[in-house]
This record gives structure tokens, C-alpha cells and sequence, in this order.
């Protein structure tokens, strides 16, 4: 028998509290999503009891099948759950402000600088290398451990590959959605909790139809406007929008969108990504460092507030009906294939743009696995990985 958790309005706090807690996790939260999961464990489940063990984990449950950065969601979550609508946008705002201030600065003190000549950013697109395998690596084995997600994940790397686009993406996943759907349809479920949500299901109605409408109408809107900045909004929303799996699948995207349009250099884009690893917060403030590279603070402000908006939308949505969701076979069955092709797409990222870009020389590559070895092995947290790469790119300019 599944349990029910139900919140306690007893314990409902202020928008406050979760706004300074918030804000002290965005400044220490080093490590990526999963470690962010670990830190919101310790903070909201063990030492302030905002929320038990069980509801906890089925948060993150929904949080990890719907798409964006999973721990940004999470966070909003349990800001929702302890003060309303705004302590949401507290959670969310307090966890993110700290990485965004220092990817805009980072952006505003790379205008003017010599990518090619630039040792300790070549060290950045390096160190980039070793992050997205870790991330492939991991991946894989959680979610194409077996010979039928491998085969959806090998063939979705090759099409991406071959069919270089963000509509290509798109149809890779839901192609993938609908083998699943298929395949894994006798796949046992795990065992799973109810949460009780005091939320207006109306309310969260409202808020999925506004995401499926922006979804559709800012790429029209788009077309007949020479506004850069709704060109930015547009595809940053997009991009956000159409990520399963967390931040480093982001990338593909967001490189399609920046690159061949101009805004960027492949460089560019690769060093911002780089320097993202070594900022605590969510790895999606990387649209802050790409907005104002591109646009300068409101380009900054706009890629932000675009990239975070989806998901925002998608979990104060969807908490109501997720009871439903999580005990139907079939949607399971199809976030099986999703998840698979998702490794597909990142590995695909992991050989273009990354290692086409960074990987010049047999010391670029020895630079690029020792990151690996230090992430994977040694447990070293990726942002003193970061400034070791940048340090060795450096030195290894310096010297040749």
C-alpha cells in the first residue's frame, strides 16, 4: 500500500526564511545537481525538518521526469510547500542569484580578451571535456545500463550527430518517448509515496496551458519582430523547456541556438561553460554568462528569467497531478526511452561541440583526462578541477 504524506500547515513558514536558507545553499552548493540534492537533503529534511524523508524523495522524483534542472525545481518545490507562491520564487531566486552574479562578471571581464591566445580559458574548454564525460558517464549507467537503453542511446547519439538541430533533438526524444512507451511497458514500478498538495488544481491548470502557449507562440512572435532580445527569450525558453535530464544536456541546445547565430563564438561559448563548473547554484545560470556576453545586462537578465521560467511553470503545475502521473505504467515506460536518448544527445555533445573544439593536441588530451581522473577517482569537487585546468592552460601556453 502507497502511504500518503501530508503537509502540515502548523509548520508553514515565512518567505523569509526560505529566502535567506536559500541563498546561503546558493553559495555553497559546489557539485552539480546531484550533490545539490544531497545539500537540500541535509538542510531541509535533516536539520530544519521543513519536510519528511518520504515527501522529500518523491519530490525529487518529479522533479528528475519533468524537464529542466532538477534541483532548481526541487528547491522551488519545498519553497512552494513551506510559504506559498512566493516563497517559491524566494527558493528560486536565493539558490540562484549567487552563480548568476559571477557568470555576468565573468562575461563582462572576457569583453575584448583574445580566445586564441588566452592559455587559462583554453584550460576552461578543456576541463570542459572532463565534465560532460563525467556526466555521460554517470548517466549511462542509470539510465542505458542495459542492452535495449543502450541501443536507444547509441542511436540517438548518431542522429543528432548526422542531423545537427534543435527540431532533431526534439523528435529524437519524443521518438524515443514513444519506443519506451512500447518496450518497457512490463517494467515494474517502484514503490512510490502520495503527497497532498493544498494547490488549486485550476490554478496549476492555468500554469501548464501558459507553458504549452509560450511554448508555441514565442517562436511565432519571433518571426515578426527585430527585437534580440525576444530572439534570446525564444530560444532560451525553448531551450529550457526542451531539456530532460538537467544542466549538461542544456548544452547541445543552447549551442544551437547561440552559435550559429552569431551571438557567440564556439569559444566563447565553451570557456562561459567552462568557468559554470566552478560556481556554486545550478549549472542553468550558464544563460546568464551567455545573455551578456551577447547583450550585455539585459540580455543577462532576459536568458535568465527565459531558461528558469519553464520550469517554474512545470512544477507548481504539476505537483497536483502527480500522484496520477507517477502510478500510470505507460508514462513510465516512455520516460524509460526519454531518458535513454538523453545520454545519446549528451554524448553527442561530448564530441561536438566539446572535444572538436578543445582538444587540439596530445596535451590538450592528457590536460582533459587528468580532469576526468581527478572528478571520477579522486572525488575532487569540480571547481577546484576547473581552476586546475585553467592553471595548467596557462602554464602550458606560458611554456610553448
Amino acid at each position: 500500500m502507497n502511504q500518503e504524506i501530508k503537509l502540515q500547515q502548523k509548520q508553514r513558514g515565512s518567505v523569509w526564511e526560505v529566502l535567506k536558507t536559500a541563498t546561503r545553499l546558493g553559495l555553497t552548493s559546489f557539485g552539480g545537481p546531484i550533490a545539490h540534492l544531497g545539500y537540500f537533503r541535509e538542510e531541509y529534511v535533516n536539520r530544519r525538518k521543513w519536510l519528511d524523508e518520504k515527501t522529500y524523495a518523491d519530490l525529487v522524483a518529479l522533479c528528475q521526469f519533468l524537464p529542466g534542472p532538477a534541483s532548481s525545481q526541487v528547491g522551488m518545490g519545498i519553497g512552494f510547500m513551506r510559504a506559498g507562491f512566493w516563497g517559491a520564487i524566494a527558493a528560486w531566486f536565493g539558490f540562484t542569484l549567487p552563480s548568476v552574479i559571477a557568470l555576468v562578471l565573468f562575461a563582462y571581464f572576457l569583453k575584448g580578451t583574445s580566445f586564441s591566445e588566452a592559455g587559462w580559458l583554453h584550460g576552461l574548454l578543456v576541463v570542459a571535456v572532463a565534465v560532460v564525460a563525467q556526466a555521460v558517464w554517470g548517466m549511462a549507467k542509470n539510465f542505458a545500463s542495459d542492452r535495449p537503453r543502450a541501443t536507444i542511446a547509441i542511436a540517438a547519439a548518431i542522429l543528432t550527430l548526422i542531423i545537427p538541430s534543435v527540431f532533431s533533438q526534439v523528435g529524437i526524444i519524443i521518438g524515443a518517448g514513444v519506443i519506451g512507451w512500447f518496450l518497457f511497458r512490463s517494467t515494474p514500478d517502484s514503490k512510490s509515496v502520495l503527497i497532498s498538495i493544498s494547490f488549486n488544481k485550476k490554478a496549476a491548470s492555468i500554469l501548464l496551458i501558459l507553458f504549452f502557449v509560450l511554448l508555441g507562440l514565442l517562436p511565432a512572435v519571433r518571426q515578426f519582430t527585430d527585437s534580440n532580445l525576444i530572439a534570446l527569450f525564444d530560444s532560451f525558453y525553448r531551450s529550457g523547456a526542451l531539456v530532460f535530464g538537467g544542466g549538461h544536456v542544456v548544452l547541445p541546445l543552447l549551442q544551437a541556438e547561440v552559435v550559429p547565430t552569431g551571438w557567440l563564438t564556439a569559444d566563447q561559448f565553451l570557456a562561459g561553460y567552462g568557468a559554470a563548473q566552478a560556481v556554486p547554484g545550478p549549472l542553468f545560470t550558464f544563460a546568464s554568462y551567455l545573455g551578456m556576453a551577447s547583450f550585455g545586462w539585459k540580455g543577462a537578465v532576459v536568458a535568465t528569467l527565459a531558461i528558469f521560467l519553464p520550469s517554474f511553470l512545470l512544477i507548481l503545475g504539476a505537483l497536483p497531478f502527480w500522484n496520477w502521473l507517477r502510478h500510470h505504467p505507460r508514462f513510465q515506460a516512455a520516460l524509460y526511452g526519454i531518458n535513454a536518448a538523453v545520454v545519446g544527445i549528451l554524448l553527442a555533445a561530448l564530441y561536438h561541440p566539446v572535444w572538436t573544439k578543445a582538444i587540439k593536441s596530445p596535451l590538450d588530451f592528457c590536460l582533459a583526462l587528468a580532469a576526468f581522473g581527478l572528478l571520477t577517482v579522486w572525488k575532487f569537487p569540480p571547481w577546484i578541477v576547473v581552476v586546475f585546468s585553467a592553471g595548467a592552460g596557462a602554464f602550458l601556453s606560458f611554456i610553448s
